[in-house]
């Protein structure tokens, strides 16, 4: 079931959202103070193209203050409007019933991308 989801995703808008993730963070990664950021989107990027199967977790190892500024900073120059439109899609896509699991899917997107440090993606 999860490949089924997973191809009807990319066909249905999944490519795009994940090919803007990868051209933001190659964006963010040509400055110096950018490369952080730009791999945590990459990365979300990735989770964005398959995201069924996948969950976001906590990560055991945190690096503390530096995560918590890294998110603080993210949160000012960007992710709040990413996670705003995963949160707006979400609701769209959770009115209709067939379209209930691609809200879902948004909604775990709009977690990672509201707060990409501290968190990894676990695949089953």
């Amino acid at each position: 079931m999860k490949l089924i989801g997973n191809i009807i995703w990319v066909i249905f808008g999944g490519l795009l959202i994940s090919l803007g993730y990868l051209f933001g963070g190659l964006m963010l990664c040509l400055t110096i103070v950018g490369i952080p950021f730009g791999v945590q989107i990459m990365r979300l990027g990735m989770f964005a193209l398959w995201p069924f199967g996948g969950d976001v977790k906590p990560m055991d190892n945190a690096t503390g203050c530096l995560q918590i500024v890294m998110n603080v900073l993210w949160i000012i120059f960007g992710g709040i409007e990413v996670a705003l439109s995963h949160m707006a899609i979400g609701v769209v896509f959770c009115c209709t019933i067939i379209g209930i699991p691609f809200g879902l899917q948004h909604f775990k997107l709009m977690l990672y991308a509201l707060l990409p440090f501290g968190h990894r993606v676990v695949r089953h």
